[in-house]
């Protein structure tokens, strides 16, 4: 995205294909976007590296809902592209400055909330192998830390049973395959909730709760419920935020962690971000913070991914995601792979002996 020419073709691409089955109206803006000579000037001004598309489209979205941009918030509430083309256009031109600076400084965020259907019951499969009655939760690349809120989801299994809170407003669903069901174990009481990512996302701050909105296309009203009833769970327990590399506070998050409970840290989809080298010192990481103390590690990512877990004689790149538990109290790592799943943990399958 270095030339006019080429930043045109990926809006254009972005625009057509990318967005074209999920958010028309921002379908609609990044064609137009790509075709002005004059907004691909401005987009320009971001930094090379944060010139996609979805997040300088965010960072219009963000002053839109700040209220700075009336033209382009009505036309997005009125869900008329042609008027929103030509207000995210003008918004641009008019506040190219601010544009880049939002760009330059924020990231796209994903609801983090829907991690917890594969996360729950394998963090409770961790437990379980500790023999804990109480938990800490450490989740590291979880920028906001909704996924720290797993306890008070509800969750609803293809084979119809359910896990967490069945009057929470965060409900989640996950299909089954395969023949062993989900276990019906429940999390015991979490006393801790730390996330690690070196961008955290305070859910209390109307800033940067409006920002995770911000990262929502403005017709994805169903997503925006979603969100909003995650940041409402979020705020009844806010989760303590460490800003850094997990290599470099892990430590110091499992301290954290009260000495009666059972510190479980989770990656989920977060290492594939890391070279092998960096996911190989976090591992050392893990291990150091256990000593003196047992640790439990959940890890969902692609297939051979996250070193240490087994691959099941699964090819690379395949499409799926391994879930792998490892409870770290002695000399070895030892790591499980208790399942498989798809489409971030809409489908699951479990593995492990209940």
């Amino acid at each position: 995205m270095t030339g006019a020419r080429t930043l045109a073709q990926v809006y254009r691409r972005f625009g057509e294909v990318e967005a074209a089955g999920t958010s028309p109206l921002y379908g609609r803006v990044a064609v137009a976007l790509s075709g002005s000579p004059e907004a691909l000037r401005a987009v320009e001004a971001v930094p090379a590296r944060r010139r996609h598309p979805a997040l300088v489209l965010a960072a219009l979205h963000d002053l839109a809902l700040a209220g700075r941009a009336p033209e382009l918030a009505a036309a997005w509430a009125a869900g008329d592209g042609d008027a929103a083309a030509g207000a995210a256009i003008d918004t641009l031109l008019r506040m190219t400055d601010t544009v880049a600076a939002t760009a330059a400084r924020r990231r796209t965020q994903t609801l983090e909330t829907a991690r917890c259907a594969v996360l729950y019951p394998a963090v409770a499969e961790a437990v379980r192998r500790a023999g804990a009655d109480a938990v800490g939760l450490i989740a590291v690349g979880s920028p906001a830390g909704l996924d720290l809120h797993l306890d008070g989801v509800g969750i609803t299994y293809g084979d119809g049973r359910s896990l967490g809170d069945p009057s929470s407003r965060v409900q989640l669903s996950s299909s089954v395959v395969g023949k062993r069901p989900v276990p019906m174990r429940a999390v015991p009481e979490v006393v801790a909730r730390i996330g690690v990512d070196p961008d955290p996302v305070d859910v209390t701050d109307p800033d940067d709760a409006r920002w995770l909105r911000a990262c929502l296309p403005p017709d994805a009203p169903e997503r925006r419920a979603a969100l909003d009833a995650a940041l409402a769970l979020a705020a009844t327990a806010p989760p303590l935020l460490l800003r850094g590399d997990a290599v470099a506070v892990l430590r110091d998050a499992v301290a954290r962690v009260p000495a009666d409970a059972l510190p479980v840290v989770t990656t989920a989809w977060v290492l594939s971000g890391h070279p092998l080298e960096s996911r190989l010192r976090f591992l050392q990481r893990l291990d150091d913070a256990a000593a003196g103390r047992a640790v439990a590690w959940v890890s969902v990512e692609g297939v051979g991914v996250a070193p240490a877990v087994p691959t099941l004689g699964d090819r690379r790149a395949s499409g799926h995601s391994t879930i792998g538990v490892a409870v770290l109290d002695g000399p070895a790592l030892r790591v499980e792979a208790i399942g498989r799943c798809w489409s971030r943990g809409r489908v699951l399958s479990w593995l492990a002996d209940s």
